[in-house]
């Protein structure tokens, strides 16, 4: 990673000309004493504490154990403010939190509930029904707890390069149109062209023309999403390889 001159607000140009992300932000804070790096750790949290869910109960744990132990440790990481004990996983998120919440389970067997919880603090929220409902829909009977944390992660960072492209179109008042065409970026399903043309008072020729700027911004919202969780720009392209893969798979 090229020296840095402290930490940054997340995704703001660097001096190299690539964006400082989130998680770049958090490892230049090395033990993360800026307030920048909590924040940009934390907001990493909330995209991605799901795979990790879907990990603990693969693991065996039951609902509530599964919540406690991933808000124990995003609780006790945040508290902290180490990122040393894990070093050789530090260049990407989805590989530090792996080996973090293996770590975190062994030392966490034989404490109370509470302990797990961080003493009461809930820095990631998670809502039973809606974890149990994602893992519902994970197909997990012939998958390791590996292989499904990987599948899960594929699918958040699936999720939230949609979420941040939503909000892209929204804020540019095209929120319409995104609701309208969203279902033709992953199988080409729904609505047709001139479905969608006649329902937004539009020509089909100008509705085929918005869908192929949708899937090009859709693939440059996905770089964006899987930059903030790579300390190297240049491995964007090989998580992107990870992610088809982890989904086919």
């Amino acid at each position: 990673m090229p020296a840095t001159h402290g930490p940054r607000r997340p995704d703001t140009p660097g001096r190299d000309g690539f964006l400082t992300t989130r998680w770049s932000v958090v490892l230049a804070a090395g033990r993360m004493d800026e307030p920048e790096a909590g924040e940009a750790l934390e907001r990493l949290a909330e995209s991605y504490w799901f795979p990790l869910y879907a990990y603990a109960r693969r693991r065996g744990l039951d609902r509530d154990g599964a919540r406690d132990l991933v808000q124990g440790f995003f609780a006790r990481l945040l508290e902290r403010r180490d990122l040393a004990s894990v070093a050789p996983e530090k260049g990407r998120f989805r590989a530090f939190l792996l080996v973090g919440l293996r770590n975190h389970l062994v030392n966490e067997r034989e404490r109370e509930r509470a302990e797990k919880r961080g003493g009461g603090r809930t820095p990631v929220s998670i809502d039973d029904a809606d974890a149990a409902t994602r893992y519902g829909l994970e197909l997990a009977d012939e998958l390791t707890p590996e292989r499904q944390f990987e599948k899960a992660w594929a699918r958040s960072v699936l999720e939230e390069a949609l979420e941040r492209l939503r909000r892209d179109y929204e804020a540019r008042g095209k929120g319409k149109l995104f609701a309208a065409l969203k279902t033709h970026l992953i199988a080409g399903d729904g609505p047709s062209h001139a479905e969608v043309a006649a329902e937004l008072g539009l020509k089909e020729g100008a509705v085929k023309v918005a869908v192929h700027r949708l899937r090009k911004r859709f693939g440059a919202s996905l770089r964006a999403e899987i930059a903030d969780t790579v300390a190297d720009p240049e491995d964007v392209e090989d998580e992107i390889r990870f992610l088809f893969r982890a989904l086919s798979g």
